[in-house]
């Protein structure tokens, strides 16, 4: 395989290998008596793949019924389980209305029933029920601002739990049943608590914390917004269900695909095409572009036989990095996500080295808001910019790295891929 073939194949093992369609069946747990039936709950843009999943793993004559909560345009084919799709990052009202009726349905189940909760990442902007006094449009106002700030997705949640009904255990808190998660983890450290906003999961943040957060990126809530987490910060709300709840003993939280196993899986096609795989990480955060500068240090590094590289050799990471957008009013803005956007840096950085190719993909085939998964480079990508007139400095300055790599035909396109353990990085470097 030449170097472009190579790491498509690496990104497609990573995928496969968090696919809930070949993984889920094994997880699922036994079926509630014969009085019991079993509730899906399924949130996140895996939520449609794993519902499948769960329906053809599932005893025949067992009740099951349920819904999924996904991203437009990744549904699938269910039997038992209803499809819903909402907008992914900024909450609409589409998810409003099924996170409503998904908490209705859990506050149907009784003692004996079964909740199985089907997680993953995606689900903290899907299941958007806002607090009773909170409107929706001040949910989005407030997510649309820490989206562009450069806060770390912990942040974020942490933000997003209390500003919701059902988020941070609290929709464990709404349930009688038993409940039995599998989750799809989308973030560092596979940290049950941020997955979708952890509504199954004690939550330790606090309506404080998320009033710092907004201070700290110098955000200015709407007024029923900031209101609301005050009156949570002087106790006049109750805080989220904490660690070391009673409520969480009816509660089994399972992680059955994480960033850590596609990675492995992606290092063994290079294993097999004679490539010295280096796994640097599954929890690599930071601005996107900084990253990139980083990763090119390390590139060089091996390029010139610093140990413990062996050449070939092929860089891997995972996590999920972070763009901020600035406020410069009027400022042009393209189109492009975190990892298109580490890619334009990155080959910025390496200036043509030759012998060092590059993928940066999402796992859920969705970079950013863009069409595309990710993008690639190689040696030759400046130069071929050049000779079509971009400038990849004034791309990067205006976060157009979408518009760059599409000129140059060097978009990564999948699909949704339903499933989503987070960014995919290989950086290739052979002798040549």
């Amino acid at each position: 395989m030449n170097p472009r073939e190579l790491l498509e194949a690496s990104f497609r093992a990573a995928i496969e290998a968090a696919d809930p369609r070949r993984i889920l069946r094994r997880f699922l747990p036994q079926a509630p008596g014969q009085d019991g039936t079993t509730l899906v709950v399924a949130i996140g843009k895996a939520a449609a793949s794993m519902a499948q999943a769960a329906e053809e793993g599932w005893p025949g004559g067992a009740p099951l019924h349920g819904i999924a909560l996904t991203r437009y345009g990744h549904t699938l084919p269910t039997r038992y389980v209803q499809v819903v799709e909402a907008a992914h990052p900024v909450p609409d009202a589409a998810g409003e209305r099924a996170a409503r009726q998904i908490l209705d349905e859990v506050r149907r189940l009784r003692a004996h029933d079964l909740l199985l909760a089907l997680i993953s990442g995606g689900g903290s902007s899907l299941l958007a029920l806002p607090s009773p006094s909170l409107p929706l449009g001040d949910l989005q106002a407030v997510t649309r601002s820490l989206l562009a700030s450069g806060a770390s997705i912990q942040e974020i949640n942490a933000v997003r739990k209390h500003l919701s009904s059902v988020q941070g255990g609290r929709l464990a808190a709404a349930c009688a049943a038993s409940i039995c998660a599998l989750v799809i983890s989308d973030v560092a450290g596979d940290d049950i608590t941020h997955i979708a906003s952890g509504p199954f999961a004690p939550d330790p943040t606090t309506y404080a914390e998320a009033l710092r957060i907004l201070c700290v990126y110098g955000i200015t809530p709407p007024a029923v917004a900031r209101a609301l987490l005050e009156a949570g910060a002087r106790g006049e709300i109750p805080e989220t269900p904490k660690p070391g709840d009673a409520l969480f003993s009816r509660v089994r939280h399972h992680v059955i695909a994480s960033a850590r196993q596609s990675l492995e899986a992606a290092a063994e096609v290079f294993r097999r095409n004679d490539v010295h795989p280096v796994i640097l990480g599954d929890s690599v955060t930071g601005e996107a572009r900084e990253v990139a500068k980083v990763f090119a240090a390390i590139a060089r590094q091996a390029k010139h036989g610093s140990a413990p590289f062996r050449l070939p050799a092929a860089l891997i990471s995972g996590g999920e990095c972070t763009v901020a957008l600035g406020r410069t009013p009027g400022a042009a803005r393209g189109l492009g996500g975190r990892c298109a956007e580490y890619l334009l840096s990155l080959a910025i950085e390496l200036a043509r080295e030759p012998g060092i190719h590059a993928l940066a993909c999402d796992t859920d085939g969705i970079d950013g808001t863009g069409h595309n998964a990710g993008a690639l480079i190689a040696p030759d990508t400046l130069a071929r910019a050049r000779d079509r007139g971009l400038d990849p400095r004034k791309a990067l300055a205006k976060h157009d790295s979408h518009g760059f790599f599409d000129s140059l035909g060097d978009l990564v396109l999948t699909g949704p891929t339903f499933t989503n353990v987070n960014d995919y990085r290989a950086v290739l470097v052979t002798r040549a």
